[in-house]
């Protein structure tokens, strides 16, 4: 059947840094012609953005859904690692990630992940030797090699790491990064290993280090990783060395806005505006060598209609010629879909939560604070007075010095605790099974019988988020390997907001404190990390 639809506008050229009224003609699916007319509506054609790197996962939806909330931005494709639900089901969760994908008109271009687990020094559900992350490279559903987390492992020329990006390499699939910090010739040392990109820079002078060794920088702005403020000045500089993400966005915060929001707030800064667009459409497209196209003629029609170049309000989102988001609302139906999980955590009793100091890393009559910071996902060891009561240690609501946790979601262990600054809480506790990268249960509280009623709400559920205050307690449940949900995701986004601001009723000031929490156990981001075995010290990448 002959699928024909014409439109009328202003045709954003980026190639050519022009715009110009044209009729738009699409037939099947694909852009059939562009041709220049005298009058057409102030509206704006531009190829659909694409998220450059992100984890669908930290969405708390099911891809699927995901596409549902991400096509009203204008967001055509990702750029995915499933890595997160990799760490808990291992090979068999990245085919789920794919299969349910799949079901919407939507294009989810995932990776292999590279470091599942990402570090030995934490208990995940699964591996991924270098032997599957071959074969999934071989998948025409796989486009690239996720992010090596393991830069140690690129330096020291790992056999298994080295393995993993030749796979990648022997197939022209590029290899992502991840290498926080890392400069000089440690990172000319880590790209020349045929590592192409980076999003984990948090200052332009790491950037700029990056970049003069040919590297790639995606400028990552997240719910809780916001490095844009620090960044945004190598769109202008380097047009088509930089691409935009989110890597971790939860649903409230992709509700409102994703990769159009980014391209506003540069355009606000002063950038050109084809340069924004060509880090947005454009250089992911040549980048990872997507077949989304550039709308130009021949391409398939994924593409946005703009109200303007200023907002970058959307007023409809195309893919494959299918009108899938018209002023926002979304027109891609909802996909029923199974659950996969591994959960064999055992109640929590408030006995278990308590530490001697004897027990704990001390440093002449400090302990070891993790201090986390509003932002980012980089961490500072700080030393402090401990807080103790009968010979053991407590928090202190007043020098804002929480109990952290960290239990072991896939079999029975005693939970590690540590102590964790700037959360700010006065009362009560948050726990959550979405604790990068392995995803055991992680908690932040003022009390062992708020910690513990957080964690077993958990528990219960096989994976959720959950918040308990002084009269109430409230769960999310996130049944898909107790990463994300099925249900629909504009009531999992009301429902997220309303948990969000049930958290920061506490006490916390933090701007997203389930989305920072989550990060807590994130072992290779510097400096101080609390995994299911223990604090764990990033620069010398060792537990104490």
């Amino acid at each position: 059947m002959n699928n024909t639809l014409t439109l009328t506008g202003q045709y954003v050229d980026i190639t050519n840094k022009c715009i110009y009224p044209a009729i738009i003609e699409i037939k099947n699916g694909i852009i059939h012609s562009i041709e220049k007319c005298t009058q057409a509506p102030n509206q704006y054609f531009v190829p659909g953005f694409i998220d450059s790197h992100v984890h669908i996962e930290s969405s708390m939806l099911v891809p699927s859904s995901f596409a549902r909330l991400a096509v009203i931005h204008g967001t055509i494709g990702t750029v995915s690692d499933p890595h997160e639900i990799a760490n808990v089901c291992g090979v068999e969760g990245v085919h789920y990630m794919i299969n349910n994908g799949k079901k919407v008109p939507f294009h989810f271009f995932f990776g292999a992940p590279s470091c599942v687990p990402a570090t030995i020094f934490e208990t995940a559900g699964a591996s991924i030797d270098s032997t599957q992350v071959a074969t999934l490279l071989a998948s025409d559903d796989i486009f690239y090699l996720s992010e090596m987390m393991n830069f140690p492992g690129v330096l020291y020329k790992d056999e298994e790491v080295m393995k993993k990006i030749a796979a990648a390499h022997q197939l022209g699939k590029p290899v992502d990064g991840h290498a926080p910090g890392l400069r000089g010739d440690a990172a000319k040392q880590y790209i020349e290993a045929g590592i192409s990109t980076d999003h984990e820079c948090f200052t332009k002078e790491e950037a700029l280090d990056k970049l003069s060794h040919g590297m790639k920088i995606l400028i990552r702005e997240g719910s809780a990783a916001k490095n844009f403020e620090a960044l945004y000045t190598l769109i202008e500089e380097y047009p088509s060395m930089i691409m935009l993400c989110s890597d971790d966005k939860h649903p409230d915060s992709l509700l409102e806005g994703h990769i159009n929001t980014l391209c506003a707030r540069a355009v606000a800064k002063g950038i050109d505006p084809f340069k924004v667009l060509s880090a947005a459409c454009i250089n992911p497209v040549d980048h990872y060598k997507l077949p989304t196209g550039k709308m130009q003629v021949g391409d398939p029609a994924n593409f946005v209609v703009l109200a303007d170049l200023i907002q970058f309000e959307v007023v409809q989102t195309y893919i494959d010629g299918q009108l899938v988001a018209e002023k926002g609302a979304s027109y891609i139906l909802p996909v029923q879909e199974d659950v996969i999980n591994q959960f064999d955590a055992a109640p929590i009793s408030q006995k278990q939560l308590e530490i001697n100091i004897n027990d704990y890393p001390t440093q002449n009559g400090a302990i070891a604070v993790i201090e986390a910071i509003d932002g980012q996902l980089i961490t500072n060891c700080l030393w402090l007075p401990p807080s103790e009561k009968d010979g053991l240690l407590v928090s202190n609501t007043a020098h804002d010095i929480l109990k952290i946790v960290v239990y072991n979601r896939y079999h029975t262990a005693a939970p590690k605790i540590a102590f964790i600054k700037n959360f700010g809480f006065k009362q009560g506790a948050i726990a959550s099974t979405v604790a990068h990268d392995s995803h055991n249960i992680i908690a932040v509280g003022v009390d062992d019988n708020s910690i513990m009623q957080a964690i077993n709400l958990v528990i219960t559920e096989r994976g959720g988020v959950s918040c308990v205050n002084e009269q109430h307690s409230k769960i999310i449940a996130l049944p898909v390997a107790g990463l994300m949900s099925t249900a629909d995701p504009f009531e999992v986004a009301a429902e997220y907001t309303l948990i969000d601001s049930m958290s920061k009723a506490l006490g916390s000031t933090l701007g997203s404190p389930f989305m920072t929490l989550s990060f807590m156990a994130l072992l290779v981001i510097p400096h101080l990390k609390l995994s299911d075995k223990g604090l764990f010290d990033g620069d010398q990448f060792k537990l104490f």
